[in-house]
């Protein structure tokens, strides 16, 4: 009779499991038994996600909780995609739904052009969040949408556990701002021009295989992050193209760089003030101004930044090397820093030190006090310079750069011939080992 009932009726069983408080992980479970297995149903804030499972255990339903998630599309909510409607608000709306849910994918799907407004991605979020970018976001060449903050279009802020992913393209249709720029029509008035990515305040941040092209000003910049992992970043825009650093570091502590290729008209990374525990590794730069350290000190302010390892990169073409550039009249320190394993061809000052930098129409003046330079390392770097000085040390008279080691360097001309030279000025080298050319102070 028992068997008879059990082939008649579906076995119900109800257990309620009190789990953690994560809202990731939701408030029950339910099973719904049958003959054939078990077909599993389960909740994250009553939001319900369907698993068929023939067997299994409330260890496996666990495990899929917490791999539960909902994709947000922004087609869904009103993108056109056409490269011509505004889809600011579909995004807007997309956005604030995905960040309220646990577990979600906000995402902007391939083949599709979405013309965006400046906005901004607010956090926080319920929990951790995906932005899936498969498709192109192009910004608005109208120029007067920016006008309540010229510096930002796409903003996200102070979204922890974010990933930023997808091969898709961000560009930033920058022509329109390119030549209104007092770098290129010396008559213009100098404006600030928007940032094209902005990370804000963003923690556990991770931003793979994506591409960022003809930004108005920077392309990619980290203001006050922590813990960020950057790979496999495409950034792109002509060689005459104005301040168009590629990726710009703030602020910011625990970021690690890898396998990117960038090209620009500026410089390809630039670190400054407050920047600490910075990783670059398997890096292309070219065209572009280099790796720089800096600015720093500028309208005599304090800087510091320490703890930067660049090991391993390629330089081709770029109109610096590896730079430091502060400011007359700053203050603070920029120390702990290694440039090692680094190719360089035909590279304009591969290796420079500049503590006189001026960034201005007019003149800087001369000032006593400087951001300190110390413990350098310049190890394993090989290739060709463009110009007749490989290296300059340009240091401040008042405040030298101190603790400099060069280990294993050869820096050619562009003939292949050691028509290079290097000039030191105010600089205290701590070791010199397999050098040329060689550096004497003077």
């Amino acid at each position: 009779m028992a068997l008879q009932l059990y082939h008649m009726f579906p076995l119900f069983i109800i257990i309620v499991l009190h789990l953690s408080s994560s809202s990731c992980y939701g408030r029950y479970i339910q099973f719904f038994g049958t003959k054939q297995g078990l077909n599993h149903s389960y909740s994250a804030d009553n939001n319900i996600v369907q698993q068929k499972h023939s067997g299994g255990h409330v260890d496996n339903v666990r495990r899929a909780l917490r791999t539960a998630t909902k994709t947000f599309n922004v087609a869904d909510y009103g993108a056109k995609g056409d490269g011509k409607a505004d889809d600011t608000q579909a995004f807007q709306k997309a956005w604030k739904e995905a960040c309220s849910f646990s577990g979600a994918i906000f995402m902007v799907p391939s083949n599709k052009n979405y013309l965006l407004k400046p906005i901004t991605f607010s956090g926080p979020c319920k929990s951790a969040i995906t932005m899936q970018i498969s498709g192109t976001i192009l910004a608005s060449e109208d120029r007067s949408v920016y006008e309540e903050d010229a510096r930002l279009w796409l903003v996200i802020k102070k979204v922890n556990s974010l990933s930023v992913k997808g091969g898709g393209v961000i560009d930033g249709n920058g022509k329109t701002w390119w030549k209104n720029s007092c770098k290129i029509n010396k008559k213009l008035p100098c404006k600030h021009a928007p940032t094209a990515l902005t990370f804000e305040n963003c923690k556990n941040l991770a931003v793979k295989n994506l591409n960022i092209q003809n930004a108005q000003q920077m392309h990619v910049s980290f203001q006050e992050c922590n813990n960020v992992k950057v790979s496999s970043l495409k950034v792109t825009s002509p060689e005459d193209s104005p301040n168009t650093d590629a990726i710009h570091i703030t602020g910011t502590q625990n970021i690690q760089i890898t396998k990117s290729n960038v090209g620009t008209g500026d410089d390809c990374i630039s670190i400054v003030s407050g920047s600490q525990k910075v990783r670059v590794t398997d890096f292309t730069c070219g065209p572009g101004h280099g790796i720089s350290i800096g600015s720093l000190g500028d309208q005599n302010s304090e800087a510091h930044v320490s703890d930067v390892i660049v090991n391993g990169a390629t330089l081709t073409g770029t109109t610096n090397g590896l730079r430091i550039k502060t400011w007359e009249g700053g203050s603070g320190v920029a120390s702990n820093i290694v440039f090692q394993n680094i190719m360089l061809s035909n590279v304009k000052n591969p290796i420079i030190i500049d503590q006189e930098y001026c960034d201005q129409a007019t003149p800087c003046k001369k000032q006593a006090s400087a951001v300190r330079v110390k413990n350098v390392v310049y190890q394993n770097i090989k290739g060709t310079s463009s110009s007749e000085k490989a290296v300059v040390f340009d240091c401040s008279e008042n405040y030298p750069c101190e603790g400099i080691t060069m280990e294993n360097i050869e820096i050619d001309g562009i003939d292949g011939g050691k028509s290079t030279e290097a000039t030191c000025n105010n600089v205290k080298i701590s070791k010199v080992e397999d050098v040329f050319p060689q550096c004497s102070t003077t």
